[in-house]
């Protein structure tokens, strides 16, 4: 019978310092690339050596004690745990993140925060006991102003979304636009009454610029338009199903819909299939962020495209540039968006960039 014997004993800096002939204060000032240390690049290479021989991984939170940096960015979603892993466009911004977070030697820690208005203090933890050096916040609420205020201007923290008022560094997507795109594009097609299902409540910054954006087109194609016509989702599939039942209870009902998310419209697709509705040739629709199984769902869905991976890539590089006291040229980042036609208006599959 073979046995094998797990070794577990620990390499630790003084086996390193052992090894190269030089003390423990020398082999921490050399792993941890501190500056200014007054050492010779022999002895740099010594320690650099020894380490490798013996397969010495500094403890993480030692190094945190020594540079004052746990080299973590902390991703907070200000959503439920439910509704962040129900949302399949934040798998692609999380992809972007991370990223650009490994090509600077970060960690990513993702947190989801629920809607409670106290739970919004939580992610401050994250920073004022050093779980991450700085935090990307995503999807924004009106009343997170006054937590921002407290914080000051030289925070940590990058908004992935938009807050107005607030002078905090921010990347975020043409909201306004891409619904005007969309909404534009289901009034060329001769749809007169247009309804839309909001991605979320209307606190978050994004839903209520996607409705802005909507009402901009319906209001400039001159049609009729009541208050009813517009139903509030909340980033599930549950709830734009819901939603398109209200809508369709609505006499007349809706020869169109713009849902402002796709996992939305997922649920309103199945309310008007329910309905015995012809999608598009009794009810266009519309949705938003282009999630990868859009172009598979039947019929596969007209929608707006968001560069879902240069979100998170860019809010985490302007994060690592404040980190790094770094010249912030753009401290608000607006990324174009794309509308991506395919059968569910009632057109031709084809595309139109945002200009």
């Amino acid at each position: 019978m073979l046995r094998f014997r797990l070794n577990l004993k620990r390499v630790t800096s003084q086996d390193v310092a052992n090894r190269a002939g030089v003390s423990r204060t020398t082999v921490s000032l050399v792993l941890n690339n501190v500056k200014d240390a007054q050492i010779s690049e022999e002895t740099r290479k010594k320690v650099l050596r020894a380490a490798s021989e013996l397969d010495y991984h500094p403890d993480a939170s030692a190094r945190r004690l020594v540079q004052g940096r746990s080299q973590v960015i902390g991703f907070v979603e200000r959503h439920s745990p439910f509704q962040n892993f129900a949302d399949a466009f934040m798998a692609e911004v999380l992809r972007g993140l991370h990223g650009v977070a490994r090509q600077h030697d970060y960690h990513v820690l993702f947190e989801p925060t629920p809607e409670k208005r106290e739970a919004a203090h939580d992610f401050l933890r994250l920073i004022r006991e050093r779980h991450a050096d700085g935090i990307v916040l995503s999807g924004p609420r009106f009343d997170d102003q006054q937590l921002f205020q407290q914080l000051g201007e030289n925070s940590p923290i990058v908004l992935q979304g938009y807050l107005p008022g607030c002078n905090i560094p921010s990347v975020d997507v043409d909201n306004v636009g891409g619904a005007r795109l969309a909404t534009e594009h289901l009034l060329t097609l001769g749809n007169r009454r247009i309804g839309m299902i909001t991605n979320g409540p209307l606190v978050y910054t994004a839903a209520s610029d996607r409705r802005t954006g909507f009402l901009q087109a319906v209001q400039e194609g001159g049609i009729d338009f009541e208050s009813s016509m517009i139903q509030i989702g909340a980033f599930s599939p549950e709830s734009g199903y819901q939603a398109m039942q209200r809508l369709l209870e609505l006499n007349p009902q809706p020869d169109a819909v713009f849902v402002a998310s796709d996992v939305v419209a997922i649920g309103a697709i199945e309310a008007a299939r329910q309905s015995n509705l012809r999608i598009p040739d009794d009810l266009a629709i519309v949705g938003f962020d282009d999630i990868p199984w859009s172009a598979y769902l039947n019929p596969p869905l007209t929608t707006v495209r968001l560069p879902a991976y240069s979100l998170g890539w860019k809010a985490g590089y302007l994060l690592i540039q404040l980190l790094n006291q770094e010249e912030i040229e753009e401290k608000t980042i607006l990324l174009e968006t794309q509308l991506i036609v395919r059968e569910s208006c009632g057109a031709q599959t084809h595309s139109y960039p945002l200009n």
